[in-house]
């Protein structure tokens, strides 16, 4: 029987995307016998060895040879764990596109020849090790609508040809060393519809003519040393979504039209030293109901908030702390019914607090504190139903705390000090999660944490008050006197008899799972009132040092209830936490026991919970990628848990609480 022919390859085809299939092995040589291929997409997969020298030896570096590849139109090798210099024969690649080649780690100069392929169209060199200046030659990319380059270790200056670039479309420079300023001309073409120049030491003013043709939508600049006024034309940028311009020194006023824009999603000017007031703006009909984060913080602004603060239905962050504003909280501010984030502390706000905040019923974060505010504490405040964090110090509010706050079960944060406010502190609920740092401040209140609550007193005062003791008084005082004796002796018997018993339910006990350097007494060196970071109804969380070093999580249980002679399986489930190991599950150390309760002592997670991110004093705007990772890391672990772990534990309290990070 004749051998069967290998078939030939195509000679006709023109592209070929492998992109994304989870290949694996050496690249196949017929590729390189395709004349006519004008498309290779070997992106998402898993190749290695050695690429053919027709199309590159593999090496982690791009070989020469790709230069052979003449009729090539899109060339997209991201995320190929590249490394090395880009060749100089790319410029031969007359007929290119399209050039990706991020997340990889190459390195070296940008190849003055890349100015020679004046069909390119796209280029992403971003997430990448270069070095150097943005060649003059790139002057000669006349086709250019997409440069990426971020994320890279380039400086210099921004080439002035950059703002001549006729198709230019999206620009993304950040994360890099640029110095100088912004190319004046840059927006002029009227096609700029991306501009990011975030993360660099980029000087001087914004150019005047950004939103020229009005296509800009994304202008970001943050972590820059910019100076100078907002330009006015940009509150005429009926197409701009999203302009973040935070941590710079860009001073003037807001520009007045700038919130009614049509199209507007994001507005951050934080960390600068703008001046003026809060932007009037028109009719509700005028304002994007996408405006989702307004960011205001640490400027100098002044002035009342106008009452159209009511008018952004979408919002859903409002930062307005560390500047000047004053006069009253306008009630509007209860229409703003997505509203989940609101800082206004450190301003000179005054008058009192609008019951209207209970409209704000997905409200998570208030922060009131550092103003004028003053009168009573709103009962309403109670409505908002999903309140995480609620501060309120340092004002001049009077009255009680509302004992209806203990309600607030969501409520795991909240600071009423130093006002004038008087009366008990409530001890039910919610406050038993406070602690003395809540309520300092305030000379007139007792209770839990202050001094101790008396009754009230009749009459103008007690009887030795207003004369000398009656005989009557002075009998019940002899007869007080010596009850307290008899007391005090049965009590030290009773005490001298429970001595031996109660020595032994105080003596502490170290379970370790792993090789630990320190003892049950550095964990209970720990339990101290200030090391305090979390409360909840399964325990108290401590912050604690060991003598070498390491930070630890301790968790003091419940106390036992009196009576209990065993754990009811307490210690084999504690043995089987302690035997995890999974990269998305906290690591149970060891635990401290005694009679009375037990200290779990776990790996310290410097960032906090998710939770704390999402709603906390600390917080911030988590963007989705981020989101979606540790949504699929806290799944990875219960996955664990659920199904591989043996015996299998089901967790039953999944929250963001619960969620702690490693890193942000």
């Amino acid at each position: 029987m004749a051998a069967s022919r290998p078939h030939s390859p195509p000679q006709n085809l023109r592209v070929l995307d492998f992109y994304n299939n989870n290949l694996t092995g050496v690249l196949p040589l017929e590729v390189t016998e395709l004349p006519n291929l004008r498309h290779l997409h070997l992106g998402g997969n898993f190749f290695s060895g050695v690429i053919p020298p027709q199309y590159g030896g593999y090496e982690g570096a791009i070989p020469p040879e790709i230069g052979n590849l003449t009729n090539l139109v899109r060339l997209d090798m991201a995320n190929c764990g590249l490394s090395g210099e880009i060749p100089s024969e790319i410029g031969k690649l007359a007929n290119l596109d399209t050039l990706f080649l991020q997340v990889n780690g190459l390195n070296g100069e940008l190849p003055v020849e890349l100015g020679r392929l004046q069909s390119l169209k796209s280029m992403d060199l971003s997430n990448n090790a270069f070095t150097g200046e943005i060649p003059p030659s790139f002057a000669e990319l006349k086709n250019l609508t997409l440069m990426n380059l971020f994320r890279n270790k380039l400086y210099g200056t921004i080439p002035d040809f950059i703002g001549d670039l006729p198709e230019l479309e999206v620009l993304q420079l950040w994360e890099n060393n640029f110095t100088g300023s912004i190319p004046r001309r840059l927006g002029r073409s009227g096609r700029i519809l991306l501009l990011d120049l975030s993360t660099n030491k980029i000087t001087g003013d914004l150019p005047p003519d950004l939103c020229f043709g009005n296509r800009l939508q994304t202008l970001i600049a943050l972590g820059n040393f910019l100076f100078g006024p907002i330009p006015e034309s940009l509150g005429r940028c009926l197409s701009l979504s999203r302009i973040r311009m935070g941590d710079n020194y860009l001073n003037g006023s807001i520009p007045k039209a700038l919130f009614s824009l049509p199209k507007l999603e994001q507005v951050e000017f934080q960390d600068n030293l703008l001046t003026g007031e809060f932007p009037e703006t028109g009719t509700f009909s005028t304002i994007s109901p996408n405006l989702g984060q307004i960011s205001l913080s640490n400027n100098r602004l002044s002035g009342p908030l106008p009452p159209s603060i009511g008018n952004f239905s979408g919002i859903q962050k409002l930062l307005l702390n560390q500047n000047l504003f004053s006069g009253s909280i306008p009630p509007e501010i209860g229409r703003l019914q997505q509203l989940s984030k609101m800082d206004f502390s450190r301003n000179s706000f005054s008058g009192s607090i609008p019951s209207e905040f209970s409209d704000c019923k997905l409200l998570s974060f208030l922060d009131l504190s550092s103003n004028n505010l003053s009168g009573h504490i709103p009962a309403e405040i109670t409505g908002m139903r999903i309140l995480n964090y609620l501060n309120l110090s340092r004002n001049h509010l009077d009255g009680s705390i509302p004992a209806s706050i203990s309600s607030m079960q969501s409520l795991t944060a909240a600071d009423f000090s130093y006002n004038n406010l008087s009366g008990p502190v409530p001890s039910t609920g919610q406050f038993s999660y406070f602690n003395s740092t809540s309520f300092i401040g305030n000379p007139n209140l007792c209770g839990p944490y202050l001094r101790p609550c008396h009754s009230g007193v009749e009459n103008g005062g007690p009887a030795h008050a207003r004369g000398h003791f009656t005989p009557f008084f002075k009998l019940i005082l002899v007869i007080g006197l010596l009850l307290c004796s008899m007391t005090f002796a049965i009590v030290a018997i009773i005490k001298a008899r429970s001595l031996k018993k109660s020595s032994e339910a105080r003596a502490w006990k170290l379970t370790a799972f792993q090789r630990l350097d320190f003892t049950s007494d550095d964990v209970l060196d720990g339990l101290k009132e200030e090391n305090i970071i979390g409360k909840g109804g399964a325990g108290t969380v401590y912050k604690g040092a060991m003598p070498n070093g390491e930070l630890v999580a301790v968790k003091r249980l419940p106390v036992m209830s009196k009576g209990s002679s065993h754990d009811h399986g307490f210690s084999a489930e504690i043995q089987t936490l302690g035997r995890i190991r999974h990269r998305h599950i906290v690591r149970l150390l060891g635990f401290c026991s005694n009679h009375e309760t037990n200290l779990l002592v776990y790996e310290y997670m410097p960032n906090g919970s998710l939770g704390e991110v999402l709603h906390g004093k600390k917080g911030g705007h988590l963007y989705w990628d981020l989101r979606y990772k540790i949504a699929v890391e806290a799944a990875k672990g219960l996955c664990y848990l659920h199904h591989d772990c043996s015996p299998l534990i089901i967790h039953r309290d999944v929250k963001s609480n619960n969620i702690l990070l490693i890193r942000i």
